[in-house]
């Protein structure tokens, strides 16, 4: 979500990047229990195995916290090593003219 806000917008260095890629991936993961919700729907008591919540009531709630805290540990510990490697590719494509 990152490099393609970083590559895509007009975000890159901008305060905006790093809470619109949390949103982003917080987005994706509801709308990834969203699926889950709609297979229990259609797949009705069977649905259940395959969701694997395990007996857990909370597990839709679980699995959009830990999405909020991977997206966040993410860019704390890797945006740095990100954007480096990001500098380095696009130094890779202009070439050793600069152009």
């Amino acid at each position: 979500m990152r490099e393609i806000l970083v590559r895509r917008s007009p975000l890159r260095g901008s305060r905006w990047l790093a809470p619109l890629t949390v949103c982003g991936c917080l987005a994706f993961s509801a709308f990834f229990e969203m699926i889950e919700w709609w297979a229990a729907v259609v797949g009705g008591p069977g649905a259940y195995d395959f969701l694997a919540t395990q007996g857990d009531v909370w597990d839709t709630q679980w699995d959009m916290f830990l999405a909020l805290v991977g997206a966040t540990t993410a860019l704390l510990l890797l945006s740095r090593a990100h954007d480096r490697q990001l500098g380095a590719l696009e130094a890779q494509r202009r070439g050793p003219s600069g152009g």
